[in-house]
């Protein structure tokens, strides 16, 4: 999933933890295709439905950050060595740390369900304004720029095989009553994989009760929850059976949104320069409504120094709410930082670097032997295993050789329709994307994921192919980030059932024009 049920002091997975509002699910950002008036950014942060559709919680405050900046360059000559690595990551952050000074749109929501919105510190002024929800409404900044304005629910935007996913990782409360007091009993110590592994019965598919792990969950069984095969599991015909069904688990259901249409002059004072707008959401709860007992009020519970220091800097709105959740690049929280409460830090999650690069390690094991075994390249060194393998690594110099490739490669696009204006865009590599956690997007393209992320964009699969060694072609064609989504890959795969990982289109059509989400439910 993107950021859906992340961190997990809202993570209703958990059997003892209720949905909430402060649960942020995506946020989308690419270029307007109405440039009438000139060029404008499309910006929607989605959260859970709570109280319900359309109804807002009057205990909580979005913000959404905004940062223009100007298209980073990297080095020709890049480093790709673990030091090399690290230093280019210390440069990318002394840049954003002392350049990007985000301007905010900031929301809360009165009793009565009515809006209000706070737009601060742009180049185009600060204003604020209170509004009447679940319509669309056209402001005017101080400088009388026009600025679209969504507020309440909408279709939840989000298409993606999520039981498939928690299948690949093992993840134990999707299928099992688990509450959060038992961490040890998450990610459970078998290898994660895209193939079912034989006579892993605490996970395959039961074709006695095909609705587990889609909202039905049994007892845990008593240990050991471990597994101790060596081979994949097959079926008579000799296919490998998939963990993921390509069902969407999200049709039919909803979520509250803030949708934004802002002119690229209201954003900054440099458009011509600043091509790339970073975007990311925070959703904060208020202290005196006792929710989110988990996460304490006090700061210290990030466990970096850095949040104690910004907790003196918030103003006083903000020193009455505590952050518990952030949400900027998919994938970034949810896959990545393990949906840890103590790694919601938004844009500035420099720090998770060596973190990420042994996480990536442990999902290597896992997820490259699978791809070998369909006859597909794959970035991740693996030694040739022939099964997919539980290893963990503490030491990240041990984990980076084995990421290398991942972390350095370019992500191949399918075709060129994505830069649209056919400039010299280098295409973004892993090492890119996750850090900082941010939606960078580039006006210059269409803003399809990794340029930022469009609605329609299948981003759980496209995240998936980051495992594939982009130098490798298939039919004459260099791998891309929509090779897993194409049905006629599988559909030649020893595999059943022959389906792309997740669903190819939402459950309904967006909108062509503003808000561009759905109609709710």
């Amino acid at each position: 999933m993107a950021d859906h049920n992340d961190p997990n002091a809202v993570n209703s997975i958990f059997s003892d933890i209720d949905v909430s509002a402060a649960d942020l699910y995506d946020i989308f950002g690419f270029p307007s295709d109405d440039a009438s008036v000139g060029e404008k950014v499309v910006i929607a942060l989605t959260f859970a439905a709570v109280p319900q559709a359309g109804v807002l919680d009057s205990d909580m405050l979005y913000r959404i950050l905004i940062a223009p900046d100007r298209r980073f360059v990297r080095s020709a000559a890049d480093d790709s060595s673990l030091e090399g690595c690290l230093t280019y990551l210390e440069a990318v952050k002394d840049k954003y740390l002392s350049v990007l000074k985000p301007s905010e749109v900031r929301v809360t929501v009165d009793r009565d369900n009515r809006a209000h919105i706070r737009l601060l510190n742009f180049p185009g002024g600060s204003f604020s304004t209170v509004i009447a929800t679940n319509q669309s409404v056209a402001l005017q900044s101080p400088n009388r720029q026009p600025i679209n304005v969504f507020i309440g629910g909408r279709d939840d935007a989000f298409f993606n095989d999520l039981p498939g996913f928690f299948r690949s990782i093992n993840y134990a409360p999707q299928f099992y009553h688990v509450p959060h007091t038992m961490p040890d009993l998450r990610e459970l110590k078998i290898p994660k994989t895209f193939l079912e592994l034989e006579d892993n019965d605490l996970f395959n598919y039961d074709p006695s009760q095909p609705e587990w792990g889609h909202g039905v969950k049994r007892e845990l069984p008593p240990g050991p929850l471990t597994w101790n095969g060596d081979r994949f599991k097959k079926d008579a015909n000799g296919n490998y059976r998939f963990v993921y069904s390509g069902k969407d688990a999200r049709a039919g259901q909803n979520c509250n949104a803030i949708i934004l249409e802002l002119p690229l002059a209201f954003l900054t004072d440099k458009p011509s320069e600043h091509r790339i707008v970073n975007a990311w959401g925070e959703s904060w709860v208020l202290k005196a409504s006792s929710k989110v007992e988990t996460i304490p009020d006090h700061p210290l519970w990030i466990e970096h120094p850095h949040v104690l220091l910004d907790a003196f800097t918030l103003d006083d709105e903000l020193k009455k709410y505590k952050l518990v959740d952030t949400d900027g690049q998919a994938f970034a929280d949810a896959a990545l930082s393990e949906r840890e409460d103590n790694r919601q830090l938004g844009a500035n999650n420099f720090w998770l670097a060596p973190h990420f690069i042994k996480r990536l390690g442990h999902l290597g094991w896992g997820f490259g032997p699978s791809i070998t075994a369909l006859g597909l390249a794959c970035a991740f060194d693996h030694d040739n295993s022939p099964v997919s393998v539980h290893r963990t690594y503490t030491h990240v110099a041990d984990a980076f050789p084995r990421v290398r490739k991942i972390l350095f490669q370019e992500l191949n696009m399918p075709d060129d329709s994505w830069n649209r204006k056919g400039l010299q865009i280098p295409l973004r590599r892993p090492l890119d994307i996750f850090i900082p956690n941010v939606n960078s997007i580039d006006l210059d393209t269409t803003g399809t994921w990794p340029f930022g992320r469009r609605l329609e964009d299948q981003v759980a699969t496209r995240f998936l192919s980051m495992f594939l060694d982009m130098s490798a072609s298939l039919n004459g064609k260099r791998y891309h980030v929509e090779l897993l989504n194409d049905p006629a890959l599988w559909d030649s795969a020893p595999i059943e059932p022959k389906t792309p990982p997740n669903p190819l289109k939402n459950d309904k059509e967006f909108l062509r024009d503003f808000p561009y989400l759905a109609e709710p439910w």
